[in-house]
């Protein structure tokens, strides 16, 4: 097997000196750190032995085996000899990633641990800034409540499904569970449509659609200021500032009156409360993806419900009511697609 340069780190400075190796570029990230009776050997960049050296490490020569072989969560251990046991069974085994921005959620029993965990991850994953999510998104304009662990957090690009997000993970959401949703809206067939996203965010269901659908016009309201700065970076970076006209406002004093052939409504819990102004803005025969929570089994009664006080005599029909993800035991987050008349 092929022989590759490592040095012996004492394994009462393994969480010191390995990430400030990787960090460096002293160490070969796609090389397996294997244990020692004294520590672990980690592999160096065969032109970087000098600079090992000279950080008083001792270089020694071993076999090459593939980090990429071992699943990261397995060399994320390995960097955090200071936790025990059973503080390292309860890090997080999912992550999420927007460019080289990484987010997870911390156990609370590991937020002393917080930095030490931070680095790990960054180690491994690559990343420049790890945040932990410590409770959600919360408030009129869904704001994350995170933490840095590591690095300096800024704007970061998120590429899924063809589609460009640029949002700084700290001041705006992203819900990574509506992606299913997300590739529905770029698959529909709105050409020649004007569309209303009353909920544009920094452009979740917005940019597929104008970018894939063929909508004539698609009218982006969003009344968070930070996430409305990045919406209109999306529709620059996704090349469909042309099509979306981005409004910062309230959505209830958009103004107009039966114009609109497909409204998006993508937001849960008070989004009745909107559906008032949707079906003004609504002409015959438009389309409302009308997004909400229900407890499971009642989802249906409950959109016809909703609809029923809303439209009063206008008339309407529930096309179809899909489960975008579960939001709290016996709780799901659903779209209904209703054509009012």
């Amino acid at each position: 097997m092929k022989q590759v340069p490592e040095v012996l780190v004492p394994a009462e400075r393994t969480a010191e000196l390995i990430p400030l190796l990787l960090a460096r570029g002293i160490a070969d990230p796609e090389a397996r750190i294997t244990a020692y009776a004294g520590g672990r050997r980690v592999p160096v960049r065969p032109e970087r032995q000098a600079d090992a050296a000279a950080m008083g490490l001792t270089v020694v020569t071993g076999p090459a085996y593939s980090e990429a072989s071992r699943p990261p969560l397995e060399r994320i251990k390995e960097l955090l000899q200071e936790l025990t046991p059973a503080e390292l069974d309860r890090l997080p085994e999912k992550w999420e990633t927007a460019g080289s921005a990484v987010t997870l959620k911390l156990d609370p029993v590991l937020v002393e641990h917080g930095a030490a965990v931070g680095r790990a991850y960054a180690a491994v994953l690559g990343a420049k800034a790890v945040m932990a999510d410590i409770s959600g998104v919360a408030g009129e304009f869904r704001l994350p409540d995170m933490q840095v662990l590591y690095g300096v957090p800024g704007e970061s690009v998120k590429t899924e499904n063809g589609i460009h997000y640029c949002f700084d993970p700290t001041a705006v959401m992203f819900a990574s569970g509506n992606i299913n949703e997300r590739r529905r809206m770029g698959e529909l067939d709105c050409r020649g449509e004007t569309v209303v996203d009353m909920f544009a965010g920094i452009g979740y269901f917005t940019l597929p659609l104008a970018k894939f659908a063929g909508p004539r016009r698609l009218f982006a309201c969003e009344k968070n200021p930070r996430s409305y700065e990045s919406l209109c970076k999306n529709l620059k970076l996704n090349g469909v500032a042309d099509t979306v006209i981005p409004i910062l406002a309230d959505n209830r004093s958009l103004l107009g009156t039966g114009f609109a052939d497909r409204i998006l409504m993508g937001y849960v819990q008070k989004t009745a409360e909107f559906l008032p102004t949707a079906l003004r803005l609504a002409k015959s025969g438009c389309v409302i993806h009308y997004h909400d929570t229900f407890y499971v089994g009642q989802q249906e009664m409950r959109v016809r419900e909703i609809f029923d006080a809303a439209c009063g005599k206008r008339l309407y029909e529930v096309l179809a009511i899909r489960e975008v993800k579960s939001f709290a035991p016996s709780v799901s987050h659903y779209v209904a697609d209703v054509k009012v008349g």
